[in-house]
């Protein structure tokens, strides 16, 4: 009988043919953010600066901000540059997510959780299928995230979703629809960030709150780059180089995936015991 993994290959050949077979080329986005992004909501605290090279999202007492791709995606490899607010950030959340529309919404999350000046900001992950996530993973970030652009990617493809830093793997959610896990694959998404107050929950579950004499805060975004498939205007657009589309974490990938988690992880659902005192979900027993 042929393997789980051999079939899933066959999946992921047919549905490059189907993509070659639309005859659109060219979709890895670089750059710009007037033609790759819309500023949806802030009042003008959302900004497009340097000719489209630069966005910056502010939070003031009064309103954060937030923007949106104009296309959809459907698997790729998504890289943002982000600095994260600066200073005394305690309440603020940054996110930076892939989300479908419809209610049984497929997402896929970053989100950076401020903290006081001086402590290390929180990095949590989620992924949602059918519109049902509770997949959360905690991390503290190994540099000060505020005073230069790092690099924070997701890779998406039918084999795996991994989340990347500076090219460090820090989480990485399998295919395993074989043992009854939901994957998202069936939807395209689009590209989300914004900036918020979250101060009931986000610094040591909302013990500290927002020093609004610190506003307004603001983080900046440069260097998107997509390679993808996307759905735009009713077409299918793919990136010629489709090694993304197989791509999975190799030897020394694991490796740094596991030095990243037995160092820097926080918080890891599977192993919260309280939570799930009925028994883990079923992918926590097949993890990296």
């Amino acid at each position: 009988m042929a393997s789980s993994s051999f079939y899933l290959t066959i999946r992921v050949m047919i549905l490059v043919i189907f993509i070659l077979g639309m005859g659109c080329f060219g979709s890895a986005s670089a750059g710009n953010f007037l033609q790759e992004f819309d500023v949806t909501w802030g009042n003008g605290r959302g900004k497009v600066l340097e000719n489209g090279q630069l966005l910056t999202l502010a939070l003031d007492k009064a309103s954060g901000s937030g923007f949106q791709s104009k296309k959809e995606y459907l698997f790729g490899k998504i890289d943002m540059q982000l600095k994260l607010v600066p200073g005394n950030s305690a309440g603020t959340v940054t996110a930076y997510y892939m989300k479908s529309s419809g209610y049984t919404w497929d997402e896929i999350d970053f989100e950076f959780l401020g903290n006081l000046s001086g402590d290390p900001y929180t990095v949590h992950t989620n992924v949602y299928s059918n519109g049902k996530g509770d997949r959360e993973q905690q991390f503290r970030l190994w540099f000060n995230p505020t005073t230069d652009f790092h690099t924070y990617s997701i890779l998406w493809n039918p084999h795996c979703i991994v989340f990347s830093i500076d090219g460090t793997p820090i989480r990485e959610f399998k295919n395993m629809e074989s043992i009854g896990v939901p994957f998202p694959k069936r939807q395209a998404m689009r590209i989300y960030s914004s900036l918020w107050n979250a101060e009931e929950w986000a610094t040591r579950g909302g013990l500290i709150k927002t020093d609004w004499t610190q506003a307004p805060f603001t983080a900046s975004y440069r260097n998107f780059k997509a390679e993808a498939c996307t759905w735009s205007f009713g077409k299918h657009f793919c990136s010629p180089n489709y090694a993304w589309l197989r791509q999975q974490l190799d030897a020394t990938s694991l490796r740094r995936l596991k030095w990243v988690q037995k160092n820097y992880m926080i918080y890891n659902y599977c192993t919260d015991t309280k939570r799930f005192s009925h028994g883990f979900p079923p992918e926590c027993y097949h993890s990296s």
